[in-house]
Parts: C-alpha cells; sequence; structure tokens
C-alpha cells in the first residue's frame, strides 16, 4: 500500500490485521525534506522552542549550539520510563503507523530518516517496547513515544519473531541503521497524540466486532422466543429519527429473513379471541431486552461511527508542536499534541460498550431464568435438574465481568492532574483512556462468549437448528464445532476462552 496523503481506517486494518507491506510516495518523502530543510534555516538565530531551548517548564534557558543535538538524545532517553504491561503488537503497529502518517504531513521539520526508519520496522513486524503507564495525553504521548524514539534511535528493547530482544541485537539481524538526530527529531517523536490513536484504532476495530456479534446474539434469542417481527419492522425503526437504531434494525430484519421462528403480529394478536379470555396464551410483547435492541444498539453504532470520524481527523492531522509551515515560511507554537479529543472519544466508547455487555448480561439472565421466559430449564440445564447444573457456574462470571466494566466507565477525560511543575496545568489521560478501553471491549467478548454457547445449548433443548435462519444456523455450527451440545457438568473455562477466540477471529 502506498501512503499518500490521507489514511483511512480500513488501511490501517489492511496494515495491521493483513500485514500488508507500506511504500512511500515520491513526494511525501519531498514534502518531508522542504520541511526539514526550511526549519534548518529558519531556526537560525531564532528562539524555537525544542530546537535551540529547553522543554516544558525550562523552555526560558537558552541551549547552546554544540548542545542542541545531544538536547534531544537527553530527551528520549529520560522520558523513556514507562512501566507495566507492554502494548500489544498490534496498537504499537497502529501508533507507528500513525505517527509516520502525521509526520509525514510536512508540519514537523523531521529528516526523511525517521520516516523510512517507521516504514521498515512496520514492514519487518519489529515492535518497539512500550508500555501502558506513562503518558497523560497532554505533550502527547510523551512517555510511551519516548520508547518509540529510543528504538529508532538504536536503544531500548523490541519484539522481534516474538522474543523481547535489544534494539541493537535486532537491527544488527536486519541490516538496519538508527536515526541521527539533526533538529528536532526527539521532540517531534515523542509530541503527539500516535499511541492514543493506535489503540483507538485497534479498539474501534474490535468495538465493530462486538456490536455485530451482539446483533446476531440478540437475533437468535428473539428466534428462541419466536418473537414478533413488529419491533424490528422499518416502519416503526423509521419513525424515531436516529440513523443507528434503523441500521441496527435494518440488520437484524437481514439476518433474520429467512427465519421460520419469527412470527407476525397480525397472524396471533390481531385476530378474533374470546371475549371471556382474560389471560392471553401468548406474550403481547417481549421484555426490552428482546425488543429494545435497536434502540440500544443504535446509539452505541452512532457513537462508534463518530469516533472512528474523530479518530481519522486526528491521525491525519499534524499534532506535535511546534508547526512548521512551509508555504507560509513560519514556525507556530500551540497544543496540537493536546489529546483531548481522543480522550473523550476512548470514554463515549468504552460507555458505550459497556452497555452492550450490560444489554447481553441481561439477554443471558432472561435465557437462565425459567420463570420469566417461561420455556426453559433452570440455567439452560439439559441434564438432571438438581443434579446438574447446566448454565449456573458461567453466569457468576458475566455478571462479575460486566460489573468491572461499569466500574470501568467512569471517565479518564475528567481526571486532569496538573504536573510538570504545572506547566502541564489541564491534561487529557488520553492513552489511559484508550487502554481501559480496551480492557472494556476485551470484558464484552467475554460476555458474549458466554451468552453465545447458552444460545446454543437453548436451541438444542427446544429442537429448532432446522428452523432458525441461515446466519444463525452458520454461527450454531461454528460454536458446536468448539463446544459440543453438553448435559454433564464439565469444566467450562477452555471452552470459554476457545469460544471467545472465535467472536474475536469474526
Amino acid at each position: 500500500m502506498k501512503i499518500k496523503n490521507f489514511l483511512e481506517l480500513k488501511d490501517f486494518q489492511k496494515i495491521i490485521t493483513q500485514n500488508e507491506k507500506i511504500e512511500l510516495e515520491e513526494n511525501l518523502v519531498e514534502r518531508v525534506n522542504e520541511s526539514f530543510q526550511f526549519l534548518k534555516e529558519f531556526s537560525k538565530n531564532k528562539v524555537i522552542y525544542g530546537v535551540n531551548t529547553g522543554f516544558g517548564p525550562m523552555a526560558q534557558f537558552k541551549i547552546s549550539d554544540e548542545d542542541t543535538h545531544q538536547l534531544q538524545y537527553n530527551l528520549i532517553r529520560s522520558h523513556s520510563s514507562g512501566i507495566g504491561n507492554p502494548l500489544p503488537s498490534d496498537e504499537v503497529k497502529a501508533c507507528m503507523l500513525a505517527r509516520l502518517n502525521t509526520l509525514s504531513l510536512g508540519n514537523s521539520g523531521v529528516h526523511e530518516s525517521v520516516i523510512l526508519l517507521l516504514k521498515e520496522l512496520i514492514n519487518r513486524d519489529i515492535t518497539p517496547l512500550i508500555f501502558e503507564h506513562g503518558g497523560v495525553g497532554a505533550s502527547g504521548d510523551l512517555v510511551q513515544l519516548a520508547h518509540l524514539a529510543l528504538v529508532l534511535i538504536g536503544e531500548g528493547e523490541v519484539f522481534y519473531k516474538g522474543e523481547r530482544k535489544s534494539t541493537q541485537e535486532i537491527f544488527a539481524i536486519e541490516g538496519l541503521e538508527p536515526i541521527k538526530v539533526e533538529i528536532r527529531e526527539g521532540l517531534a517523536l515523542m509530541n503527539g497524540t500516535s499511541v492514543m490513536s493506535g489503540i483507538g484504532i485497534v479498539n474501534a476495530y474490535k468495538a465493530n466486532q462486538v456490536i455485530d456479534i451482539s446483533i446476531q446474539l440478540s437475533c437468535a434469542i428473539n428466534e428462541i422466543v419466536q418473537a414478533y417481527d413488529d419491533h424490528l419492522s422499518e416502519s416503526l425503526n423509521g419513525t424515531k429519527l436516529h440513523l443507528g437504531q434503523q441500521k441496527i434494525a435494518a440488520k437484524m430484519r437481514e439476518h433474520l429473513s429467512d427465519s421460520k421462528l419469527i412470527r407476525k403480529r397480525a397472524d396471533h394478536l390481531y385476530t378474533h379471541f374470546e371475549e371471556q379470555e382474560k389471560v392471553f396464551k401468548d406474550k403481547v410483547q417481549e421484555y426490552y431486552s428482546i425488543r429494545c435492541v435497536p434502540q440500544i444498539l443504535g446509539p452505541i453504532l452512532d457513537t462508534l461511527e463518530y469516533t472512528e470520524k474523530i479518530l481519522e481527523n486526528e491521525i491525519n492531522s499534524a499534532n506535535d508542536n511546534p508547526i512548521i509551515n512551509v508555504a507560509e515560511q513560519q514556525v507556530y507554537h500551540g497544543g496540537n499534541f493536546h489529546g483531548d479529543y481522543i480522550s473523550l472519544e476512548m470514554d463515549k466508547l468504552k460507555i458505550v460498550v459497556t452497555k452492550l455487555t450490560m444489554l447481553a448480561e441481561r439477554q443471558l439472565n432472561y435465557l437462565l431464568n425459567y420463570k420469566i421466559n417461561e420455556i426453559l430449564p433452570p440455567f439452560v440445564n439439559l441434564g438432571k435438574l438438581g443434579f446438574n447444573f447446566g448454565m449456573q457456574g458461567v453466569q457468576f462470571t458475566a455478571t462479575s465481568t460486566t460489573a468491572e466494566s461499569q466500574m470501568l466507565s467512569n471517565p479518564m477525560y475528567v481526571h486532569s492532574i496538573p504536573n510538570n511543575n504545572d506547566n502541564q496545568d489541564i491534561v487529557s489521560m488520553g492513552t489511559n483512556a484508550a487502554v481501559i478501553c480496551r480492557k472494556v471491549i476485551d470484558n464484552a467478548f467475554e460476555v458474549l462468549a458466554i451468552e453465545a454457547i447458552t444460545v446454543v445449548q437453548a436451541i438444542d433443548y427446544l429442537g429448532y437448528k432446522d428452523q432458525v435462519s441461515t446466519a444463525t444456523k452458520t454461527m450454531y455450527d461454528d460454536i458446536r464445532k468448539i463446544i459440543p451440545t453438553f448435559s454433564s457438568d464439565m469444566v467450562m473455562y477452555p471452552y470459554l476462552e476457545d469460544v471467545k477466540k472465535y467472536l474475536k477471529s469474526k
């Protein structure tokens, strides 16, 4: 894939998940060189932040010409101070691609060697060691991006072919040369939102997956209870002017188009009934977790689509400081590195994914509670009641996991803590927000895995596998390859893990 002027999220997926190799357009490299040469000339006899000054609250200190290069190395090394779990390789790859893209805009004044080496690291699956903890998301992802910069200068550590190795060793194996700092390569690499954006892009991809899975399982439950179809109709959902709701309802209608179980209300409740009939045999309406799916998943889809738009804007923006404007022959100082846009979107995304998880947990409870579904045995137990336990044990896992997501949904966006001698007096906490959002999404996969197993057990109990829609039957067959129908009690955790992996691979 050729990197040009604008990257879409689908381009990231091709590069991250399908390992598509990247090339750089010739005019892109020319643009970077033009920016570098302009800054080199412009910065002579001028005070330019981070070129010939200290950093942050020490910007008032002039740096002598002979120390300017060492200044950049000092910045990178001193801020390589992260800790905690390493970021997953797909998130780091997304971060590198985002950083390459923003530096390629020609607003950063870096030497071309920076983007050329980033390209090689991406194409050769060399993943810098970057930790979860460290950044406050104000001057961007300073600490996490310092670890990326550390690798680019040939230091630090990387993951290579599944092993954690020294950068120096892997560069020697691959024949790669570290960059040499020219003007402001350290600051340009570190001032930016590329880590929170990279994690955010992976989060958005996985959030799309959990929405699709939730739609599939919601459809299957509608089949299990032989729900009426009017709550999914275009006529009903069209009267509420939210595109997300309308899209979800349309997806559900398509999924259920050939189901033999979904009923028409007119055939059952709009026909003659006896005046003396005081209690109807058929439910007039289903529980909210069954008939309000478009209204619940709709705002979740709308939120995700807006988040994707913000992410695309951010990765295609200049998000460091200062900004080099070659056309105007000027350097502008400001705060494009501030991560509030991404922080807010990650908080919103984790809130809506938590709501999706709550929907899954309530649907699960509906299936397990025979008193409210009135068609299934307690805990969808296909064995001997009282002797066997069915899905009773895994419900505890679903409930506790959902509760954790509810707690994690408190926003990071409003948790600013001043630091950096109060220079950074209000910060975004964007990377923390993105990491916590990832945890919430992973939790959703776990609860959906438990719900999926319960759904196929219910289908078997009712003997519906040949009456469900083609789409539900495909899901049923896939899950049954992982976990056969069971009536005896067995250790469940290996199956939960395998079904979770299956759902994440969809």
